[in-house]
């Protein structure tokens, strides 16, 4: 009877040990550059992909904002992030240890598209458009590197001015979806976005060139990428960020690479994003 009991009691806490290691779940947010209902779309895919590839339970999470996106990084919330490069370079010196693992095909030379209102007049060049002094200005985000970061970086360069002073309104709109809808609209007569968001915009015809146009394009820089916080070996297993970069690098399906969207990935490291560090600390963005 004792040894029995002894059985039943090993059984148990067999069990228990095994359900709290699957109830560990590896959890991924991204930056929302792009309304809720396209990321969850988006996202849902990848988590079901990471869960097949890695063994693990895996849960995609929106946030609300770029900054909340960093926020949920550094407390643990989830130990996985898309991020655009200001917002991976923010999060990885708030967790130390914390790696840039991967990034798109076309992060490493990623560009913005400066668009315009019709009604500005203002076509196409290959240099800033000076005419756009003291029109209405819209950037994304104010944490995004596509939105905000880079071109205004390279407005500067162009104007010698800050933003606030060369148009006679600045604004943020928040992601690079409502800024193309906001300049189409005529509520900004300018602004600033994303070239792949623009692309899909445009694929799904969403774009009207009667009423919206792209008139320039910046220099290319370092942009999107996966970081990890430096712990998760730790919880999920020595080899688990290593495993987890395997897995994003031999993502192969169209629907899924569509998704972000990406030709494919290939390894990251925070060295690829000196460029951000230094421009966001001319800037005064970062310390």
């Amino acid at each position: 009877m004792i040894h029995k009991i002894r059985a039943r009691l090993a059984a148990a806490l067999l069990l228990c040990v095994t359900g709290a290691a699957h109830a560990d779940t590896f959890v991924f947010t991204a930056i929302p550059d792009q309304d809720e209902s396209r990321l969850m779309t988006r996202f849902g895919q990848v988590a079901d992909y990471l869960a097949a590839e890695l063994g693990v339970e895996v849960r995609y999470i929106p946030v609300k904002s770029y900054a909340a996106a960093v926020t949920a990084f550094r407390n643990n919330e989830v130990q996985l992030a898309w991020f655009g490069g200001f917002t991976g370079v923010q999060a990885q010196r708030l967790v130390p240890g914390s790696r840039a693992i991967a990034q798109g095909v076309e992060d490493p030379q990623f560009i913005s598209h400066l668009i315009v209102h019709t009604s500005t007049g203002i076509e196409p060049s290959d240099d800033f458009p000076l005419a756009l002094r003291g029109k209405r200005f819209t950037f994304g985000s104010r944490s995004s590197t596509s939105g905000r970061l880079m071109p205004e970086h390279f407005m500067r360069e162009a104007t010698g001015e800050t933003p606030q002073r060369f148009f006679s309104r600045v604004g943020f709109s928040g992601d690079h979806s409502a800024t193309i809808a906001l300049v189409q609209s005529g509520a900004w007569d300018a602004g600033v976005v994303n070239y792949k968001v623009w692309e899909q915009a445009r694929a799904a015809g969403r774009i009207d060139d009667s009423k919206v146009r792209k008139v320039w394009s910046t220099p290319p820089y370092p942009d999107y990428h996966w970081v990890i916080r430096g712990d998760v070996d730790a919880r999920f297993g020595n080899d688990f960020t290593d495993r987890v970069q395997a897995a994003l690098l031999a993502i192969t399906d169209e629907a899924l690479l569509a998704a972000f969207p990406r030709q494919g990935f290939i390894p990251a490291s925070n060295e690829d994003y000196q460029l951000i560090v230094d421009t966001a600390r001319s800037l005064d963005l970062l310390d």
